[in-house]
């Protein structure tokens, strides 16, 4: 057995913030080598134990800086991305990204994060894959484009979108118009995202004839949804009956993706979130796939992510003020 030292110098990068808060990032990725001694000294980082680790070591290594420079940040989602087999290729540069579609006036609709590459590949090996998340992480951008991708291959026949009216409790009638125009506010990110990647003319006609159909949930009880792309949005917001019932809806040929956002749940506070539940319940059987994604993923303007982060500090804060003072408030 070989055994040996790395002094690995941290050039051109914040260390600190590389390493985490109180060197979070650091204890995630020894935690990935308990055979290897891990120190670091500011810049430095010394790595002692078996050759063979050593240099797995430093593959890894490479591959975390690689994805610091890129991004500015580095999270513990992202390391345990990329300490997977397939993490170097989860990594490769927007520039070399496989194309999901080409959209509407020449864009060009690719996997732009860490996690929207892996929801790429997870889509890929599973029938059915929950997507969580912050909001602005392209959860649903990066589903709808796949929906379309497999449509235009004729993978499916057909595009299902749906998610919970939750906000008008799935009661509509109080509301003026027609159903169509009851329920368009709720679903209009869904119509949002389509109108990037298929012409007007061409979206509207394949609404008119059932080819994409954007619905509420409430409309997919009873029905056995086949040869379909169908995705969940908001998926949050449903209860875990409802859940149930949508995932039961699966037919032979189907792909379903699950989408949502578990820290905006709109639920009345006693009502468990479908969303949690399933997810620690099915996140081990075999053909369904979870994917995860984090603060590092937001894509719509950069202050979204520290309003994020503000807020989940705050939060924090609130949760530990409640715990040491009872039900005093805050």
């Amino acid at each position: 057995m070989d055994l040996g030292t790395r002094n690995i110098e941290l050039s051109d990068i914040n260390a600190a913030a590389f390493f985490g808060v109180n060197n979070q990032n650091l204890k995630r990725i020894k935690s990935y080598f308990p055979k290897l001694s891990v120190t670091a000294r500011g810049h430095l980082i010394l790595v002692k134990g078996e050759e063979e680790l050593l240099d797995y070591f430093e593959v890894k290594l490479n591959l975390l800086l690689r994805h610091f420079e890129k991004f500015n940040q580095l999270t513990e989602n992202n390391i345990d991305n990329l300490m997977l087999d397939e993490g170097e290729k989860l990594l490769n540069d927007d520039d070399g990204s496989e194309t999901i579609v080409h959209g509407n006036g020449g864009l060009k609709i690719k996997a732009r994060t860490l996690n929207q590459k892996k929801l790429v590949e997870v889509l890929r090996k599973n029938d059915m894959v929950f997507c969580i998340g912050p909001a602005g992480t392209g959860k649903t951008y990066t589903a709808v484009a796949l929906a379309v991708q497999a449509l235009k291959k004729k993978e499916v026949k057909k595009i299902i979108l749906t998610r919970p009216a939750v906000e008008a409790g799935e009661n509509l009638g109080f509301l003026p118009g027609d159903l169509k125009e009851k329920l368009d506010p709720y679903l209009m990110p869904l119509y949002d995202a389509l109108r990037d990647m298929i012409p007007p003319e061409r979206l509207a006609e394949m609404i008119q004839y059932g080819v994409i159909e954007i619905a509420p949930l409430a409309f997919m009880r009873g029905r056995t949804l086949d040869k379909a792309f169908v995705i969940l949005d908001e998926a949050q917001n449903t209860t875990i009956m409802q859940m149930k019932m949508f995932l039961t809806r699966m037919g032979m040929t189907a792909k379903f993706v699950i989408t949502g956002d578990m820290s905006q749940v709109d639920l009345p506070r006693k009502q468990r979130s479908g969303l949690t539940y399933a997810c620690r319940i099915l996140r081990d059987i075999e053909g369904i796939g979870v994917v995860e994604m984090g603060n590092s993923d937001i894509i719509r303007h950069k202050i979204i992510a520290k309003i994020i982060s503000a807020f989940e500090k705050q939060e924090e804060l609130d949760k530990k003020f409640k715990e040491d003072h009872g039900n005093q408030g805050v």
